[in-house]
């Protein structure tokens, strides 16, 4: 049975196809839905909508493993600036890295998902999951969980903190005051690495996944254990196993903003942060340069992911877009979508830039299946605007 849904916010002019779309998209949508869609194209905002209770289009939600699209981005300007090289071994940054037989690992093979630190033996406390510190602190020490370089696997709660000690080693700073620093406040950015109290208001708790009876039988019949690879990338081995759906709910998590999956932020803050990147926004040139988005957008990884049990593609940290998902995207189009339902991309080629929140966990986790619409009539608009 469907529904109206009354769809808010503005899009510009050939660019209205793409509120019918959101609007036909939400009317099959569960009865408390709530979510937004916004789109840069060259730099300029062209879609700007939102739907459901207690929403606006300054709404911050927790955005999961979309915050990894923020961290490689101070990754790339570290490397762009020549501070970092893909190509040295994550050991010559931060020596104590080497232990274990990782001391050949490069930053290349860490940010493509390579170096086999998908979690900790034990798993971390709840506690120690806010600390990116205290995470890289105990996979410093930890063994890889198949040969570096040999495979590759989705560090899901671990990749942002090892990047982000990297970061630290290199500059004395951490990855958050970086970011902060050079791209959520230059373009005023509702991205936040670390939720100021001031902002908390606007942020409304994620709703838990509320599957259909044939989507729990097919959850419930999922392969895997409690000490297999996944549970261990996913927290769930640990002694207080992660609730992964509950994770942004909590304070310390959305104070510390860690950097795998700790962001908060709206979806203009998430195509915002794109099209800051590749194109420019707010005025401003790009953050980064052709050749650093060449490098960048250029896939390390494709195949089986150990971790996810499934065909994979990864570029330098970012998610090959097109490859996972929607391949009429121009090629080297990149960004990260986050297990709540979001997903953030840029695609260069179309100067396009795109974000989407949701409340509701999506079922099964990961880029919710309304996206495979709104990216295709989204980047329909503007390859018809140029």
């Amino acid at each position: 049975m469907t529904r109206e849904i009354r769809v808010q916010g503005t899009v510009a002019e050939g660019f209205e196809a793409v509120r019918e779309e959101f609007t036909a998209v939400l009317a099959d949508q569960e009865p408390h839905y709530a979510g937004q869609l916004a789109a840069y194209v060259h730099g300029r905002r062209v879609v700007d909508l939102w739907a459901g209770p207690d929403t606006d289009g300054g709404t911050l939600y927790g955005v999961y493993s979309s915050t990894k699209g923020a961290a490689h981005l101070v990754v790339a300007l570290l490397v762009q600036d020549g501070v970092l090289d893909l190509d040295r071994e994550v050991a010559h940054y931060w020596p104590e890295f080497a232990a274990g037989g990782k001391g050949a690992v490069t930053l290349r093979e860490l940010l493509a998902h390579r170096a086999g630190v998908v979690g900790a033996d034990a798993g971390f406390a709840p506690d120690e999951l806010a600390d990116d510190r205290a995470v890289a602190a105990r996979l410093a020490a930890q063994r890889p969980f198949w040969r570096p370089g040999g495979a590759f696997g989705y560090h899901a709660l671990s990749v942002g903190a090892l990047a982000g000690e990297v970061v630290l080693r290199a500059t004395g700073r951490r990855l958050r005051e970086v970011y902060e620093e050079r791209v959520r406040a230059p373009f005023g950015l509702d991205f936040f690495l670390g939720l100021p109290e001031e902002h908390e208001g606007r942020f409304r708790t994620v709703l838990p996944m509320a599957p259909t009876p044939e989507q729990r039988a097919l959850l419930a019949a999922a392969p895997g254990g409690p000490h297999d690879l996944a549970s261990i990338a996913f927290n769930r081995n640990a002694a207080l196993p992660t609730d992964l759906e509950a994770l942004p709910n909590s304070r310390a998590i959305r104070a510390a903003g860690p950097a795998s999956a700790g962001g908060v932020a709206s979806a203009r803050g998430l195509a915002g942060m794109y099209a800051a990147a590749a194109t420019g926004a707010e005025g401003r040139a790009p953050l980064l340069t052709a050749e650093t988005l060449g490098v960048f957008g250029q896939i390390q990884s494709a195949g089986y992911d150990l971790v996810a049990r499934a065909h994979k593609v990864f570029a330098v940290g970012f998610q090959a877009t097109s490859e996972n998902w929607y391949p009429f995207l121009g090629a080297g189009s990149f960004g990260h979508s986050g297990a709540g339902g979001s997903q953030a991309f840029a695609d260069p080629r179309a100067g396009l830039a795109y974000g989407y929140t949701r409340r509701r966990f999506a079922f099964p986790g990961g880029a919710a299946p309304e996206n495979e619409r709104l990216v295709r009539a989204v980047h329909e608009a503007a390859l018809a605007a140029r």
